[in-house]
């Protein structure tokens, strides 16, 4: 199974076995050295931003003031960066393991440039020859309407931020557009290294150095199995033509009197003792203490965070390793009840919880950067994506829409059941259908009602409509992928 299929949504596969070995609900937030070890170092955190008030990455709140702030190698500040993006952090960790100062927040993009193909079925683009899967963990920047792959276009320019799996597939967690450029780059794993010709490959990109700008290559080459980030332009071929190529280290700069805090997949696999997330070496111990999973279910390009510290040879040695949950249920409309002190809310009738690790954006009028749950009213428009522990949706994302007016549509996507024409439930909401209801295929087509039944039992299902009481009388039903 490919990266591509098991980000965001191959999780779901492994739910039972997770099930199994799960301690506590999902989320999490509390500190992240469960020993409670200060080894007087710094604290090297990786991973997508998840809201701001400070920056918040891996649940961890880090004060920014004073701290170097940079944007692809560029001086930047807080305010430009953007929920999703993926960031390295430099800094001190407070005692309570929730918060802390950065000393340096680091952002840089996996690939900026052209789309070349879209594929919404597979719900994937690729840009640069890089393949990019979107899933329930993707935020889409405002500049993209509507917000999601349907409002890309072909030749569209974009700027991916992501999590990159074994097999160099950029599992997005932030797409944003950008204004037309020649200038493109790209980040990843070189290939098919030819030093006399100076060429070489990421992924689907063919890469010409003979004129760039080398740095970083001790060999004063770069040779295959290189992290290299190449910027330039492409030629009318396709090609592109460096004029800057630059060795990347993957792993984390730690040494053994500091800690780390690292999201991402696993890359490479041989025993739960020996293995990478996100190019960065991890190894386990019989104190290892497991969320969410078990020492059996680390394996090839599973998506995990690891906190513990670093030992003389760079490793990370785990104290902490937390599986991540899927999102498969998505709910859209108006919020019925907010609670900030409990951290709840109340969407379509649903008990929604957030945690440290939800992700929040605010994408109505107000446009606020430091938005929270705080700043969430009864009567907000917000999408919210999660999962089911104990009764209760964890949000893993909020998101504030602009305000609808009276009897607007509400959305709810999830695994139907109780199918029942023309009633069904979707993702815990109750649906009705009628004689307006348009149903349609995961492919988008018209089908029958009866066709539509036929099938839905136990499948993803999309349905659009209105609030009549408790129910959503649907004016679209779909089967989704």
């Amino acid at each position: 199974m490919t990266t591509v299929l098991r980000f965001g949504f191959a999780l779901i596969a492994c739910a039972a076995a997770l099930a199994a070995g799960c301690g506590g609900g999902g989320g999490g937030g509390g500190g992240k050295s469960p020993s409670g070890i200060d080894r007087g170092g710094i604290t090297i955190a990786q991973g997508p931003i998840s809201g701001f008030g400070s920056v918040i990455v891996n649940g961890v709140h880090y004060s920014t003031s004073g701290a170097t702030i940079t944007l692809d190698d560029q001086p930047g500040s807080e305010s430009e960066l953007r929920v999703g993006q993926v960031v390295r952090i430099e800094g001190t960790l407070d005692a309570n393991g929730t918060t802390g100062t950065a000393r340096t927040v680091a952002y840089d993009d996996n690939v900026e440039g052209p789309v070349q193909s879209i594929d919404l079925a597979a719900s994937r683009l690729v840009v640069l020859g890089q393949s990019v899967q979107v899933g329930p963990a993707t935020s889409f920047d405002d500049s993209i309407v509507p917000r999601s792959l349907e409002g890309l276009l072909v030749g569209d320019r974009v700027e991916v931020s992501g999590l990159v799996g074994s097999d160099g597939v950029i599992a997005a967690t932030r797409i944003e557009g950008r204004a037309a450029s020649v200038t493109v780059d790209v980040r990843g794993v070189a290939s098919g290294v030819d030093t006399a010709s100076h060429l070489l490959q990421v992924n689907g990109l063919a890469v010409d150095y003979a004129s760039a700008q080398l740095s970083g290559f001790a060999a004063g080459q770069p040779a295959n199995g290189d992290v290299v980030e190449a910027n330039g332009a492409l030629d009318g071929a396709g090609v592109l033509v460096a004029a800057r190529l630059e060795k990347r280290s993957e792993s984390l700069p730690g040494t053994s009197n500091d800690d780390a805090d690292l999201e991402g997949l696993v890359t490479r696999f041989v025993s739960a003792t020996d293995f990478d997330v996100a190019g960065q070496r991890v190894t386990t111990t019989a104190a290892t203490v497991y969320q969410d999973g078990t020492v059996a279910n680390i394996s090839l390009d599973v998506s995990l965070e690891v906190s513990g510290g670093f030992d003389a040879s760079g490793r990370i040695v785990a104290q902490k390793i937390e599986f991540s949950r899927p999102s498969d249920r998505e709910f859209v409309g108006p919020v019925d009840s907010v609670n900030a002190a409990t951290n709840s809310l109340t969407l379509l009738g649903q008990s929604i919880r957030t945690t440290a690790q939800t992700r929040f954006e605010d994408h109505s009028a107000a446009d606020l950067q430091r938005f929270s749950l705080a700043d969430v009213h009864v009567g907000d428009v917000v999408e919210v994506r999660g999962y089911l522990d104990a009764g209760v949706v964890v949000a893993t994302l909020l998101e504030r829409e602009d305000a609808a007016g009276a009897g607007a549509e509400v959305e709810v996507k999830g695994l139907a059941t109780s199918v029942s024409p023309p009633n069904l439930t979707v993702a815990g909401v109750p649906v009705t259908t009628d004689g307006l209801t348009e149903f349609r295929d995961n492919s988008g087509v018209s089908i029958t009602a009866a066709a539509f039944f036929a099938v839905a039992a136990g499948h993803d299902v999309k349905a659009r409509g209105t609030m009549v009481g408790n129910t959503v009388l649907a004016t679209r039903a779909e089967l989704e992928n």
